[in-house]
C-alpha cells in the first residue's frame, strides 16, 4: 500500500504546477508538469473520490495544467483541431464511452457469482476521464506546436533522461527499491524486473519497459539536438548521445533496442521529408494491425521463432502473449463496434468461479477490447492523425518549411505507436507529443495556403499590369 509520502506528493503537485506557471514560459511550464510529474510521482496511488476520475500521477498534471492556463497564464483553452478528421475523432473519442455503456447493460453470469452490466453513471465518469486524458494534447496543440516548441520538447527530455539515469543506475546495482524505500510499495511483480543475470530499473514508473521506452525517447531526443548542434558544441552533444545508449542497454529490454537499431540511424542520416514520411507509414500500419490479426496476415509463427532463437526465454514469453491476444481478439469480434466496457469484462471468465483466464499487454488488445473499433479507431487515429497531416505536408509542400526537430519528434511519435501493440505505454507524455506535432501540422498548412494566396494575388496583379501596358 502506498505510505503517506505518496499522498503527500499527490496532493502538492497542484502547487509544482502552479510555480511552473508563474515562473516559466507556459509552453515550458507545460512540458515540466507533464513531465516531471510522470517522472517522480508515485504509480498506482490515487484519490479515489466520488462522482470524478481517480486523481493519480496522469490525471493530476493534466488538469491543474488547464487550471493554471486559465487562471496564470489566462488564456482561453482551445480543444478543437482545424482538421475536421480530427474533430470526428476527437468527438469519437470523448463520447464513445456512451455507446459502451448501452450496448453493456447485461450482467456477464457465473455459476458462483457475475459481473453487473454498465450503468449511465459509467458513461459520465469515462467521458470525463477521456477529457483529463486528453488535455495534454489539448495544451501542446496550443503551446508547443513550433519548431521551437519541438528543441523544448526535446531538451527536456534529454534532461529528463541525464537525471533519471541517476535513480536507474541505482536500481541496476541494487534492484528496482526505490518505489519501496520512498513510496513503500512495489508496483509491480518483481520477478519481470530480473533479466539477463541482473535487474532492469523501473523507479517509479509502472513497469521497467516503461523506463526502457521513455529512456529511448530521451536517446532519440539527443540524436536529434545532436544533429541540429552547432559544430563546436557536437562533441558534447555527442557524449550525451552515447551515454543515453548506455543507458538504453542497462533497461535490458530486446523490444525498445530493435526500435533503437531503426529509428536512430533514420534520425542521423535521413533528411527531414524521409523521417516525416516513413513516420507517417508507420503510423499507417499500427492502425491497421488488429485488421491484420484478424485477417491472419501477420507472420506470428515466424516472429515466435526468431525470438526463441535470440532468447528460449522471450520466446516462450512472446508466445504466452500473442496466444492471450488470439483469445482476447476472439472474444472483441463478439461485440466490434463498441466493446465490452470496463470492469474486466472484455476478458475470458471461468464459468464457474468466473476468475479471469487472460491477460492483455498492447494497447490495441486492450482498446479493443474495451471500446470496440470505435474507441480504437478514436484513439489511435488522433493519435496518428499529426504524423498523416505533416505526412501531407512533406509531400505537398516545401521542403525548406519541415523543420528537422518536427521530423525527429515524429519519429518518436512513430516509435511509440509501434511499442502501443506490445504494450500499453501510451501516456500524457505521448498526448503532449501528439498535441505539439498537430499543432505544427496546422502551422504548416496555414503556411501553405497563405504562400498560395500570396502567389494567386500576384499572378492577378502581374496580369492586371499587362493588360493596363497592352
Amino acid at each position: 500500500m502506498p505510505n503517506a509520502l505518496a499522498y503527500l506528493m499527490l496532493a502538492i503537485w497542484p502547487v509544482v504546477t502552479w510555480q511552473l506557471y508563474r515562473k516559466l514560459p507556459p509552453g515550458q511550464a507545460l512540458i515540466w508538469a507533464i513531465l516531471a510529474g510522470y517522472l517522480v510521482l508515485p504509480p498506482v496511488a490515487r484519490f479515489d473520490l466520488p462522482a470524478v476520475p481517480d486523481m493519480d500521477k496522469y490525471s493530476i498534471p493534466s488538469l491543474m495544467s488547464a487550471v493554471c492556463v486559465v487562471l496564470v497564464v489566462h488564456r482561453r483553452l482551445e480543444f478543437l483541431p482545424q482538421n475536421w478528421l480530427g474533430r470526428l475523432l476527437m468527438a469519437a473519442y470523448v463520447l464513445g464511452p456512451f455507446g459502451t455503456v448501452l450496448t453493456n447493460t447485461d450482467p456477464i453470469l457465473f455459476k458462483e457469482g457475475q459481473i453487473d452490466g454498465m450503468k449511465l453513471y459509467d458513461s459520465f465518469s469515462a467521458v470525463a476521464n477521456q477529457m483529463i486524458w486528453l488535455m495534454p494534447m489539448f495544451l501542446g496543440r496550443q503551446f508547443l506546436g513550433s519548431p521551437e516548441g519541438m528543441q523544448a520538447l526535446a531538451r527536456a527530455l534529454v534532461l529528463g533522461g541525464l537525471a533519471y539515469a541517476v535513480p536507474m543506475l541505482v536500481e541496476v546495482q541494487v534492484s528496482p527499491q526505490l518505489n519501496i524505500w520512498i513510496y513503500g510499495f512495489f508496483q509491480h511483480d518483481f520477478f519481470q524486473t530480473i533479466r539477463y543475470g541482473g535487474y532492469r530499473p523501473v523507479v517509479f514508473l509502472p513497469h521497467g519497459l516503461w523506463v526502457a521506452f521513455f529512456t529511448l525517447m530521451c536517446l532519440m531526443s539527443s540524436v536529434i539536438l545532436f544533429r541540429a548542434a552547432r559544430a563546436e558544441a557536437r562533441p558534447k552533444a555527442l557524449i550525451i548521445v552515447g551515454f543515453l545508449g548506455l543507458m538504453l542497454l542497462v533497461c535490458k529490454s530486446a523490444g525498445v533496442l530493435a526500435y533503437a537499431l531503426f529509428f536512430v540511424p533514420l534520425l542521423l542520416v535521413a533528411g527531414a521529408r524521409v523521417q516525416i514520411i516513413v513516420a507517417a507509414l508507420v503510423a499507417g500500419i499500427v492502425v491497421v494491425y488488429p485488421l491484420l490479426r484478424g485477417l491472419h496476415v501477420v507472420p506470428l509463427d515466424q516472429i515466435v521463432d526468431v525470438a526463441t532463437s535470440i532468447s528460449p526465454e522471450r520466446g516462450q514469453s512472446l508466445f504466452f502473449r500473442i496466444d492471450n491476444e488470439e483469445i482476447l481478439l476472439a472474444r472483441a469480434e463478439q461485440r466490434p463496434v463498441f466493446g465490452w466496457g470496463g470492469f474486466n469484462r472484455n476478458f475470458t471468465h471461468d464459468p464457474v468461479t468466473g476468475e479471469t483466464l487472460n491477460i492483455a499487454d498492447g494497447a490495441w488488445i486492450i482498446l479493443l477490447g474495451i471500446y470496440g473499433w470505435i474507441g480504437y479507431l478514436a484513439d489511435f487515429g488522433l493519435t496518428a492523425l499529426p504524423l498523416w497531416l505533416l505526412g501531407r505536408e512533406a509531400l505537398i509542400g516545401r521542403k525548406a518549411d519541415l523543420s528537422p526537430l518536427t521530423a525527429g519528434m515524429a519519429l518518436i511519435l512513430a516509435a511509440s505507436m509501434l511499442d502501443f501493440l506490445p504494450n500499453a505505454t501510451q501516456v500524457p507524455l505521448t498526448w503532449l507529443l501528439v498535441g505539439a506535432l498537430l499543432g505544427e501540422a496546422e502551422r504548416l498548412r496555414a503556411l501553405r495556403k497563405a504562400r498560395g494566396v500570396e502567389q494567386w494575388r500576384a499572378g492577378l496583379h502581374g496580369g492586371r499590369i499587362s493588360k493596363t501596358v497592352i
